[in-house]
């Protein structure tokens, strides 16, 4: 059974879902696109503790009083190599930190040219939690496919900064 639950945040609404043993995906949902409440039914929260906690500590990161995020989360069916460097992005890189495309494919472990950590990132389906946002490009912010549509270089800029991670301009 799947739970999915919405937090409305500075970078748009996220909507998170749980398998009740673990977070399984977390998106900014497009327009028109979300399930509304049936009236008098509980919510997916309130059916799911899990879920619950997710909410909550997403609206705690984004109030500025939580920097990690405590939950089982399960990245689905990925590579080996996608596997490995998510979760290397996940334990070395903490909030307030950036790391380079170059530098997280070292962190890995793996045999992935930097160039190709940037498709990894954007097949990252837990987005915040395991942290895409926090990767650059040796030159600049690189991208993010994070956000509303349009706006994902706005979102990555905005959490980095909420982070107080945002890296020295090069110029």
């Amino acid at each position: 059974m799947t739970f999915s639950g919405s937090i409305a945040t500075p970078v748009g609404v996220l909507s998170v879902h749980s398998d009740g043993t673990a977070i399984r995906r977390v998106h900014w949902p497009r327009r028109g696109h979300s399930t509304p409440a049936v009236p008098g039914m509980p919510s997916d929260a309130e059916r799911d503790p899990l879920l619950a906690d997710a909410l909550a500590q997403l609206g705690a990161y984004f109030a500025g009083e939580r920097a990690v995020f405590d939950l089982p989360f399960d990245l689905g069916p990925q590579s080996d190599v996608t596997n490995a460097v998510l979760h290397a992005l996940y334990d070395t890189v903490l909030h307030g930190e950036t790391v380079t495309y170059g530098e997280l494919a070292e962190r890995s472990g793996t045999s992935v040219p930097a160039r190709a950590i940037g498709s990894i990132m954007g097949a990252n389906p837990i987005p915040i939690i395991v942290p895409c946002h926090r990767v650059v490009a040796s030159d600049g912010l690189g991208g993010y496919s994070g956000g509303a549509p349009g706006e994902g270089l706005h979102t990555k800029r905005w959490l980095l900064e909420h982070e107080g991670a945002l890296p020295q301009a090069l110029f």
